[in-house]
């Protein structure tokens, strides 16, 4: 069984950057070789272990094996792990990536973080909506073969209370949506849900399933999967 790195002795973290948005404060911090996300406080994620970030993608291309290009929408950016992985792989056709904060795009453009989403923002598939995803999902709009939802630490446990709403009745529904027929909503955790689980099934969704990613201590990381069945 494979585990995630103990972080027990990293170095103490430095600041690169800082700003201040519509959604409060979003931070850079680099702790020895690897660099973490920080919003309003809360640790969002790091650059120290990718698995579960790309197993949101596999999980859900691996569910679209009949589907041609199949298109995917990635919410959010975060530290690039999940568009790097959707990228590199040549079966993805269009590629969408939601990020609300400006300043997290910027790093990837011409900061550190480039490096880590190793320049997918310059694929000719991949287009960048910068803006919120809860408002995206709601408005009507094009539809995907794949949601791979990763904006939070988890259904419960939101960054703003405005995402809360994502993970219930309405979020559900306009997730439903946006997905095409068959089509497969994944959703990172960083614990498992089985209230969120159970909220998939009453949204109508159908195959709902959840994947681990085990980490040294705690409760592993996990992926979220279900299929909208019509």
């Amino acid at each position: 069984m494979t585990v995630l790195p103990d972080r027990d002795g990293f170095d103490a973290p430095v600041t690169i950057d800082r700003r201040e948005g519509p959604y409060g404060e979003v931070a850079l911090r680099r702790r020895g070789a690897h660099y973490e996300i920080i919003a309003n406080g809360c640790f969002l994620m790091d650059t120290a272990d990718g698995r579960s970030e790309r197993l949101l993608i596999q999980a859900a291309l691996d569910q679209l094996a009949s589907v041609e290009s199949p298109s995917v929408l990635i919410g959010g950016l975060g530290v690039g792990f999940s568009l790097a992985y959707a990228a590199a792989e040549p079966r993805w056709g269009r590629i969408a990536v939601a990020e609300r904060e400006d300043a997290i795009i910027g790093w990837h453009r011409t900061g550190p973080l480039a490096a880590f989403s190793e320049h997918a923002l310059d694929d000719p598939r991949v287009a960048v909506l910068h803006g919120d995803l809860v408002a995206y999902l709601a408005a009507e709009g094009e539809g995907f073969d794949a949601l791979c939802l990763d904006i939070d630490n988890g259904p419960d446990w939101t960054v703003t209370e405005e995402n809360t709403g994502l993970y219930g009745p309405a979020g559900l529904a306009a997730a439903r949506r946006r997905l095409n027929p068959g089509g497969i909503l994944a959703v990172w955790s960083a614990q498992p849900s089985a209230a969120f689980e159970e909220a998939l099934r009453t949204a109508g969704f159908a195959d709902v399933r959840t994947e681990e990613v085990p980490v040294l201590r705690g409760v592993p990381d996990v992926v979220h999967l279900a299929r909208r069945a019509d």
